[in-house]
């Protein structure tokens, strides 16, 4: 039995990578992140031109209609490419409308979501890392939405954000537009400057429902789950890829250092913690649209562990670069900093390990 990619599939990740290593290199990569945004809506139009903004859109509201797996890959793409920019949270946003099964909002977001003349985002998290639709503090009465959310991904610059909130009936999704009144946003100093977020205020600010119920916030946060993880994946082998390059360039006492025993023993390690690892999100993406009774425990399980492996590899990559390693100017940082983001957002990798034990009656 073949486990591996479909042609269709390998291409796709190829033409991402091409395109982003001649539109996007590391000097592009730090002129966007130190721009007031962070956001090149040029660079956002040209991956929604190679269908990236669209992969789980519908063919009928103008996307691909392929599944979150290819979604993923586009992510691990991303990841390797440390491109910055608002995929995360427009592809979450997708699939919350997608789950919510509001026909009017659909028709309304998902065309412009795929073509990328509209930029959409998801807001779920709340107060110091909560991250469950349980227990959300936002409320909706009356059509006004009212409460906080301090981790929304471009939310200052979204044309309309997907907020999770509760009304009189339980959890639900609501979309606000861009300038609505009550909405006020506050540009926050964040580590991994490739994707930005912003603390959102919502102070009864109008909001139209379009899902009712926590099944779309689930749906749409275990989708992000599964993308920071395809993203760490894709980070953590650059991260790697770039320290076995340098260990046989970099000489002392007159030879590589990948002729050292201990930098060699270090490479192996991480080379067998990451390899085996890109099963875990591929089959947590297969789950999703095909296995969804095991859909949430699997996308648990590969954001704590990508995200661990990712942290990892990142610190063993600057250690073993010594102290060029350290410094503003060399690239490394940027996915080190990424890999930070990637371990908190959408909630710590022991929350998730918790999670998951409960999931599978533990």
């Amino acid at each position: 039995m073949d486990f591996g990619l479909s042609e269709e599939q390998t291409l796709l990740q190829d033409t991402i990578r091409r395109w982003l290593e001649g539109e996007c290199p590391t000097t592009r990569v730090r002129a966007i992140m130190e721009s007031a945004t962070g956001h090149d809506p040029e660079l956002w139009r040209g991956l929604a031109e190679l269908g990236v903004a669209g992969l789980v859109v519908p063919a009928a509201h103008g996307g691909t209609g392929l599944e979150l797996l290819d979604a993923a890959l586009a992510a691990e793409v991303l990841g390797w490419c440390c491109t910055p920019g608002p995929f995360l949270g427009a592809t979450m946003a997708a699939v919350a409308l997608l789950e919510g099964g509001d026909a009017a909002a659909q028709a309304e977001w998902l065309p412009r979501i795929a073509s990328g003349d509209a930029l959409v985002t998801f807001a779920l998290g709340e107060g110091l890392g909560q991250w469950d639709a349980a227990q959300l503090a936002s409320r909706v009465v009356g059509g006004r939405l009212s409460g906080e959310k301090p981790l929304v991904p471009y939310g200052d610059v979204a044309d309309a954000i997907v907020v999770a909130a509760q009304d009189e009936t339980g959890p639900g999704l609501w979309i606000v537009t861009r300038g609505a009144a009550g909405v006020s946003h506050t540009t926050l100093r964040v580590f991994d400057m490739t994707r930005r977020v912003s603390m959102a205020t919502f102070d009864g600010a109008p909001a139209v429902k379009v899902a009712s119920g926590r099944g779309a916030i689930d749906r749409a946060r275990d989708a992000g789950l599964i993308l920071v993880a395809a993203d760490a994946f894709g980070g953590a082998a650059r991260c790697l890829d770039m320290t076995a390059k340098y260990s046989l360039t970099r000489e002392q006492f007159g030879q590589p250092i990948a002729a050292f025993q201990g930098v060699k023993h270090q490479l192996a390690d991480l080379a067998c913690d990451l390899e085996p690892s890109r099963s875990l999100w591929w089959y947590a993406a297969h789950a999703f649209d095909h296995l969804p009774e095991k859909s949430e425990r699997h996308a648990a399980l590969a954001k704590a562990h990508m995200t661990d492996v990712y942290d990892r590899v990142a610190r063993y990559a600057i250690e073993l670069h010594g102290g060029i390693g350290f410094t503003w100017e060399f690239d490394l940082h940027l996915w080190w900093r990424r890999a930070v983001f990637d371990r908190a957002f959408l909630g710590e990798a022991a929350w998730h390990r918790e999670r998951a034990a409960a999931l599978a009656g533990w």
